[in-house]
């Protein structure tokens, strides 16, 4: 992710015309299959805790059946009748006190049951969402740098965080919901019959009914959790944007126009989360005043039966029973419908991310150049961030081993983007980029990057000590070799003067130390990873003008005999560079030393005479 950092300075402008938003979620099907395949390793323990959610279940359905059956005996007593037990089966019967013993430790089993099978599901989604971050790191870290010119960062991490938290801490009651309420609803509907069956008849409509209208309220709550997932991604990629650029954003007055766009944001997050949230919520009510319906049909139904001595008091109460605990199960199979919306909005998102195409494979490529010497040569390169929109074309160039070459040219010239092909950080679309004649493309990545030292004009650091950023790269050098890097790069002196030194903990974003100051650590981190060639990109923008002449002796020092791409808009501090090539849409149009291109009187001239018309 630190490509991340080394954004083109001259490709910015194109940036707002590339980036995109992600699509809705589409394949509700195949994205539950891509997270069936996740869960995969962990099908036995769903399947144990699916069999123990059914045994709980059969328990709690069992339990009423009992309950009818002492609530009758009692009756018999009450009437002057004679008890004869509690028949459970045929041939099994119980006295009353071992039915209400029997009846406790039904409801005791069946709590340790659920109690159980939600151990091993919170389990698996806690593996699940586990391996899940675990791919997605690997897949950002493997992701090509175009791919981050497209989306917000903040909506990848929104994919990386949020969603990944959505289907932790719903998918667990979901499985269990599933298992639970169709065996209720199944084992109740059975026992009915048996007890029964024009009674349960009337419940069985109730069910199908408040079943049909639960799936036509998950059809239409479908699409709103989909665009709330979207604009919960959208919101967090401009806040994060906001946040990380707030000095910016203030600088250019730009406070109204980022609050109307996250309030824009906000208000497409707040209609499509009511209008979902409204639309799940009104099924619970709609589906229990079907369940009352059948309700009341039940009893009315059953008050005759009674009264003409068809059905015994007391399973008269286990069917009102039975009549209140099928409609739990059937609004809970309507909610579980809507949260796996949810989940599938989620994990669609996610899979968006981690189905992107990697950076190939280079597992037969070379992993070192034979014979190293710093000869780097451009053959007729060509390249476009989009199709058919070249920004490099047809640039050749010749830079000889220990040659210091600076790139200068105006803005958008591509004096960034050439660097960032040299690092393999885009693909050309045509022509070759030779290191001591051998084509980048036939090396790893890894090799051409580890061949270059690097200090860009955006400072990156991480939230650590100095000592751990300046060592970011290289962390086998010793303290010694950080505090000579750091003597190098002028930045000795003030760590020195910090309460701990080279251990003092920088914050996140760097606040805690100035813009120059971060330069300098970055400067140091170069040094000290002393590598074979150098690419500075405005390593001294940062920094005041005796400072940038301290630390210009000492970069002088560390470029020589190191091939050396210097990206410089002062054309002052390029005055000593072995070779300069001057960029000018895409293309080099002059190119010699700094007293040769002023002698031409041509661009270069007028470009380094202007920076002192001023004066």
């Amino acid at each position: 992710m630190q490509n991340n950092k080394q954004k083109l300075n001259d490709s910015n402008q194109n940036q707002g015309n590339r980036r995109i938003k992600f699509e809705k979620p589409k394949d509700f099907k195949g994205t539950m299959k891509k997270l069936a395949i996740y869960l995969k390793p962990y099908y036995f323990r769903i399947a144990l805790s699916g069999i123990l959610a059914i045994i709980a279940a059969l328990l709690t359905v069992f339990a009423p059946y009992m309950l009818g059956l002492i609530i009758t005996e009692i009756t018999k007593l009450h009437d002057g009748r004679e008890l004869t037990g509690i028949v459970l089966f045929k041939g099994f019967v119980l006295s009353l006190n071992k039915g209400f013993i029997l009846l406790v430790v039904i409801y005791l089993t069946a709590t340790l049951l659920n109690y159980l099978q939600g151990f091993l599901l919170i389990a698996t989604t806690q593996n699940l969402t586990y391996q899940l971050r675990k791919d997605l790191a690997h897949k950002i870290n493997h992701l090509p740098l175009a791919f981050f010119d497209k989306y917000q960062y903040g909506d990848i991490l929104s994919r990386s965080t949020n969603d990944v938290e959505t289907i932790n801490s719903t998918l667990t009651q979901s499985i269990s919901e599933i298992f639970r309420s169709i065996t209720l609803v199944v084992s109740i509907l059975v026992i009915m019959f048996v007890i029964q069956w024009q009674m349960a008849i009337i419940v069985t409509l109730g069910v199908i009914v408040s079943l049909v209208v639960a799936s036509q309220f998950v059809r239409v709550s479908q699409k709103f959790f989909k665009r709330q997932a979207k604009s919960n991604g959208e919101l967090s990629g401009h806040v994060e944007e906001t946040y990380s650029g707030h000095t910016i954003v203030k600088l250019f007055n730009h406070q109204e126009q980022s609050k109307k766009t996250f309030d824009r944001v906000n208000d497409e997050l707040f209609d499509s989360s009511w209008k979902s949230q409204f639309i799940s919520g009104i099924m619970f009510p709609i589906q229990m005043f079907l369940g009352n319906l059948a309700y009341i049909g039940v009893v009315i139904f059953g008050a005759f039966l009674i009264l003409n001595g068809s059905l015994e008091v007391g399973f008269m109460m286990t069917y009102i029973q039975y009549t209140r605990q099928v409609n739990q199960p059937i609004q809970q199979i309507g909610s579980t419908a809507s949260v796996f919306q949810q989940i599938a909005a989620a994990a669609e998102r996610v899979f968006l991310l981690l189905d992107a195409p990697s950076e190939p494979e280079e597992t037969n490529k070379q992993t070192e150049i034979p014979q190293f010497k710093g000869n780097v040569e451009f053959k007729n390169v060509s390249f476009g961030y989009l199709e058919n929109q070249e920004i490099i074309k047809g640039f050749n160039a010749n830079i000889k081993a220990g040659q210091t070459v600076a790139i200068v040219g105006p803005t958008g010239a591509g004096k960034t983007t050439i660097v960032n092909l040299l690092m393999r950080f885009y693909e050309i679309n045509k022509g070759e980029i030779l290191i001591d004649g051998v084509n980048i493309n036939k090396l790893k990545r890894e090799t051409v990057r580890s061949l270059f030292g690097m200090v860009l004009q955006d400072t990156w650091l991480f939230e650590g000590t100095i000592l751990e950023n300046i060592k970011y790269g290289s962390i086998d050098k010793t303290q010694d070799e950080v505090i000579e890097a750091s003597k190098a790069a002028q930045i000795n002196h003030f760590i020195k003067s910090l309460p701990d030194s080279y251990h003092f903990v920088l914050n996140e974003d760097g606040t805690n130390i100035s813009q120059g100051q971060r330069q300098l650590i970055t400067i140091a981190r170069a040094m000290l990873s002393n590598k074979p060639m150098l690419i500075l990109d405005e390593a001294t923008s940062s920094v005041d003008t005796r400072t940038e002449k301290l630390i210009q002796s000492a970069m002088d020092n560390l470029m020589k005999n190191r091939t050396s791409f210097v990206i410089a808009h002062r054309l002052s501090t390029i005055k000593n560079a072995d070779l300069i090539l001057v960029m000018k849409d895409g293309n080099i149009i002059e190119l010699g030393t700094h007293q040769e291109l002023l002698e031409k009187k041509g661009f270069y001239e007028t470009l380094y005479n202007s920076q002192f018309e001023n004066n």
